[in-house]
């Protein structure tokens, strides 16, 4: 099958959709399908078989885009709009594959080049505009739930990314052809591995004789990098040897937190990478003793809570509903959303040598039944096969 991925994202950059689109081309590639991705001008051309990268024309005064929606992504969409048109008049596809935004104007070029049409949904939308906090507008947030609502109906294939989302469309749609595929690929599968080594990254950041509590993934305040700080400071009135190290972020997230940290006396705790290399990221994985996740909103599960499961590591993690739709007790130290019982969690796990290694060992039974890439690569599968051989001639 040859498909058009349309990807309003600047790929490949380490985060949370750019990762997802990521492992899709790396499963349809295993498929045999060939796919032109379609996205933004930034990020990092990586190679893989049967994918061909294009993107819109260089645009000189945008060098960088925040997560979440934005002002600029929307300017940025036009041009993918333009793009996708050039791309259908010239090939002959047999599926557009739509991720996140994509899939409202998909849904028409689905129907004027008489093309089938995939929406691969990572979140919904109007959430985000709440999460994010663009806007208070209640029109323009209606205006998101209709176009939403619109692109569900007329998909001919719906993937969706958590428990949520799939109960979300299965309540508007009961009977949509839509398949959960949790992205339980990890960074280490698809991408090189990193010249670097444990020693060198506990070296150079001064890690070596200390407990390490590690957080990785963006620094956006739903996250909950506050909380996880806040309950630091519990944490260390018990536990002087340890180091809580934050891999993310960008350079205005890192520089405010780093003042927060300064400002409650706990800098000597904390350690701040920034960005760094995503094949870099399991290194540190490698060498935490707990792996954190202090969310407080949002429906999505984080990708990085594959990863921590097949780990080996015991993971906290607040008991919000982003998180318990993969956890439980008996695979994660769960907690309620506050900084002292983040702090309490971790000072259990702390403490007790023989929980951490039950919890991480059944992650890892857990990551090996439930979220293996052999059960990514077959769901999706099933769901292109449901697609693939019945395509109506162009008009």
């Amino acid at each position: 099958m040859k498909i058009l991925m349309i990807a309003p994202q600047p790929f490949f950059t380490p985060r949370g959709t750019p990762f997802s689109v990521l492992y899709r081309l790396h499963a349809l590639s295993k498929l045999g399908h060939k796919i032109d991705l379609l996205t933004y001008h930034l990020g990092e051309d990586i190679l893989i078989q049967n994918v061909s990268i294009k993107r819109i024309p260089k645009i000189p005064f945008i060098k960088s885009i925040s997560v979440g929606p934005s002002k600029i992504k929307l300017l940025l969409d036009v041009f993918i709009i333009f793009k996708s048109l050039k791309l259908l008049i010239k090939s002959r596809y047999d599926l557009i594959h739509s991720h996140e935004e994509a899939g409202f104007f998909s849904v028409w070029l689905s129907k004027i080049f008489n093309v089938k049409h995939l929406y691969d949904m990572h979140s919904s939308l109007p959430q985000q505009l709440n999460n994010f906090r663009f806007t208070k507008s209640r029109l323009l947030l209606n205006c998101f739930e209709k176009l939403e609502y619109q692109t569900l109906k007329n998909a001919d294939a719906v993937i969706t990314i958590c428990s949520a989302l799939y109960n979300h469309v299965e309540k508007q749609f009961p009977v949509k052809n839509q398949v959960l595929i949790e992205n339980v690929v990890d960074p280490s599968w698809v991408l090189k591995k990193s010249n670097e080594t444990i020693v060198d990254i506990s070296n150079r950041y001064g890690l070596k004789d200390s407990f390490k509590i590690l957080y990785t993934g963006t620094f956006e305040t739903y996250q909950g990098i506050d909380l996880l700080i806040e309950s630091a400071k519990r944490v260390t009135e018990h536990h002087k040897n340890v180091s809580f190290v934050l891999v993310g972020g960008n350079t205005i997230q890192v520089n405010r937190y780093k003042q927060k940290v300064y400002e409650i006396g706990l800098s000597r705790y904390f350690v701040f990478t920034g960005q760094v290399r995503p094949n870099t990221i399991t290194l540190f994985v490698k060498l935490a003793d707990i792996l954190v996740s202090p969310r407080i909103k949002g429906d999505n599960t984080p990708l990085k809570i594959y990863s921590y499961l097949r780990s080996g590591k015991p993971v906290v993690a607040t008991n919000h509903p982003t998180h318990t739709q993969v956890l439980d007790d008996t695979v994660a130290l769960l907690t309620e959303c506050r900084p002292e019982a983040f702090a309490d969690g971790i000072n259990k796990l702390i403490n007790n040598t023989e929980l951490r290694q039950k919890l991480s060992t059944n992650a890892l039974i857990l990551a090996e039944t439930k979220y293996s890439f052999e059960t990514y690569l077959s769901k999706t599968k099933a769901i292109y096969d449901t697609l693939d051989g019945n395509r109506c001639s162009r008009i």
